[in-house]
């Protein structure tokens, strides 16, 4: 390879420019060359000679004359149009967020740590992508204690199992749904009798109880007359998991959220049916910062989106 062959083996590939790309979606979205001039402020020269560009670059024609005025799009025109659409919108997104006024500072988030596991890491990542100056400071504690917190002006926002909110304070319902019996996928816990449990508080039969799920699971299993011990117990959810994989015990969860290795009872596996509950997001009275605002939209935005998309069911 001689030199002047190695420069061009090194050079960089054409680009596209976005105001290229903007005339010719104009075009293929039914507008002439007229109107689109007039919607870009340019001659109709000046957006032929943006079509003749575009060519030039990509070297093949996207548009020709078609019958009386009309124009149609060639295959390559085709090809063209869509991912037009995605590059221009990833451009006017960049632009916009450098642009918008810039949301700076820290935001502090309670949640119970099986949402945090579950749910918020995709959550945060988006957000930390669009709101680069926002510090989150996420601390994960039962609703019981984050009510506490939320009280006492120490978190922002919360994410809280649905009822357990204070009535001073804003609640928006992110998600609804039942409640599981979770069990082992490789050991069969909930064949025994009576059957373990593996619940999320120190003292799951008191009447003071602060898990509402390790509450829901008692009463259901009172009321189906099913004999049960409790034989594990951990001060959060994520630490009622470790039994129940080793084919110790069962617990109560959210479906959407369960680790490899653990499964949701099926009906004729004979445990009783759970209540259904609610995961709300709590603003805290001093959350009406820019920043913390900010993440109460996202959130509630990704929890719509998930839905949408059958994540979060």
């Amino acid at each position: 390879m001689d030199w002047i062959t190695h420069i061009d083996a090194m050079s960089p590939s054409p680009t596209l420019d976005p105001d290229l790309l903007r005339a010719f979606l104009l075009i293929a979205e039914g507008h002439s060359f007229t109107e689109a001039a007039g919607l870009l402020g340019r001659t109709q020269s000046a957006v032929s000679m943006q079509i003749k560009r575009l060519e030039e670059v990509l070297g093949q024609p996207v548009l020709h004359r078609g019958k009386g005025n009309g124009i149609d799009l060639t295959p390559h025109g085709q090809f063209l149009l869509l991912r037009a659409r995605q590059i221009l919108s990833l451009n006017d997104e960049v632009v916009a967020m450098f642009h918008a006024p810039q949301v700076a500072g820290t935001v502090r988030l309670g949640t119970p740590d099986d949402y945090a596991f579950g749910y918020l890491p995709p959550v945060l990542k988006r957000f930390a992508d669009t709101h680069p100056a926002v510090q989150v400071d996420v601390l994960c504690e039962p609703s019981a204690l984050l009510v506490e917190r939320l009280k006492r002006g120490e978190l922002d926002l919360a994410l809280l199992s649905e009822g357990t909110q204070p009535r001073s304070l804003a609640a928006v319902p992110l998600w609804r749904g039942r409640l599981v019996w979770v069990t082992s996928s490789r050991y069969a816990p909930h064949r025994l009798d009576p059957l373990p449990l593996a619940l999320a508080s120190p003292d799951p039969l008191s009447e003071r109880c602060g898990c509402d799920w390790s509450r829901a699971a008692v009463e259901a299993l009172e009321r189906a007359g099913r004999r049960f011990r409790v034989a594990y117990t951990s001060g959060s959810q994520v630490g009622t998991h470790a039994p129940v994989l080793a084919g110790l015990a069962v617990t109560v969860s959210a479906q959407a959220w369960l680790p490899e290795g653990l499964r949701p009872t099926r009906p004729e596996e004979g445990l009783p049916l759970l209540p259904e509950y609610g995961i709300q997001l709590v603003r805290g009275r001093a959350a009406n910062r820019d920043v913390a605002e900010a993440l109460a939209q996202h959130i509630q935005e990704s929890c719509l989106l998930d839905v949408a998309q059958g994540r979060a069911a």
